[in-house]
């Protein structure tokens, strides 16, 4: 079969041929999503890789059975990756889509939409307040502005570096939209951060934050979610000291298997819904590694089709 094949952490994919996946379980792959938790894995950083070549990308997508059954499935961390005209479905992490679901769209929003989902949902078992959102102005940040609003959030701020992206987050249900400079005069009494930067912006953010608060035992939730301005930071020990401030980590591993499957469906049938704002970029599999190194416009997710 064709497939996106890494044969060096340094180079992008190539379509090529791969060997078929073995089992029972395989189904024809209709729509996979190029995100970014993806080309981590594809150039070794990911902290989950393993380090081993060949391999087809994907984590997750949307396929077809051979009864005609549509799925979305996230990959078993051993298999075939999702890239590929086939792949096997290990159907305790598959969900059943109804008929008339649109699988590119599904593709594209199901990895982004649950990482902030399962963060409220399993991480921050959120039950209502006030959430603010770093780096809100990306794909998974803006569908995490919408989710926030869908689960019960009083108050959403959307915080970003980009003027003009961030005037998009009240369009998407933010109630404010603000740089990462002002965080501490908009939310410094937030509830929860959904942290999808990490690094100096975050240093700088949480300090700010906590110094501003009006009630420094206020419980304040910070969840790490990704690292796109930074793998590390410096953290003053006062500031554990000086707040309520609990910091959690959202992800592969924080989260057991079965907590993120269980939140599947509800997910799978909010994105087909039609309720989140997705942005899909459909791109034939073939043109893989002209997707991989193009420019990634904002607010778009790029979902390869065999």
């Amino acid at each position: 079969m064709y497939a996106a094949v890494v044969r060096s952490f340094d180079q992008p994919p190539t379509y090529d041929v791969f060997p078929e996946p073995a089992g029972s379980d395989v189904v024809e792959v209709v729509a996979a999503g190029l995100h970014p938790r993806v080309r981590s894995a594809a150039n070794g950083t990911h902290y989950t890789s393993e380090g081993t070549l060949p391999m087809v990308p994907g984590i997750d997508g949307v396929g077809r059975t051979a009864d005609g059954e549509l799925l979305y499935f996230v990959a078993d961390d051993n298999a075939v990756g999702t890239m590929a005209e086939r792949t096997a479905v290990d159907r305790r992490r598959a969900v059943r889509l109804p008929a008339g679901t649109d699988p590119v769209a599904v593709a594209a929003g199901m990895n982004p939409a649950m990482s902030s989902w399962v963060a409220l949902r399993r991480r921050a078992h959120f039950r209502g307040g006030s959430v603010l959102i770093l780096g809100a102005t990306g794909n998974a940040g803006q569908l995490a502005v919408q989710i926030a609003k869908h689960l019960g959030a009083s108050r959403v701020v959307g915080a970003g570096r980009d003027p003009e992206r961030l005037k998009l987050l009240t369009t998407l249900g933010a109630d404010e939209a603000v740089t990462l400079e002002a965080v501490a005069e908009s939310a410094a009494d937030v509830d929860v951060v959904l942290d999808y930067l990490w690094g100096d912006p975050t240093e700088q953010a949480m300090s700010a934050i906590l110094h501003a608060r009006s009630d420094r035992a206020q419980p304040l939730t910070w969840i790490q979610i990704g690292s796109m301005a930074g793998r590390e930071l410096t953290l003053p020990s006062y500031l554990l000291r000086a707040a309520a401030l609990s910091i959690i980590g959202s992800g592969q591993g924080s989260v057991p298997g079965r907590d993120i499957l269980a939140e599947l469906p509800e997910l799978a049938t909010l994105i087909t819904s039609g309720a989140l704002a997705i942005n899909p970029q459909p791109v034939p599999l073939a043109k893989v590694e002209r997707a991989w190194t193009s420019p990634q416009q904002s607010g778009v997710r790029v979902v390869l089709v065999p």
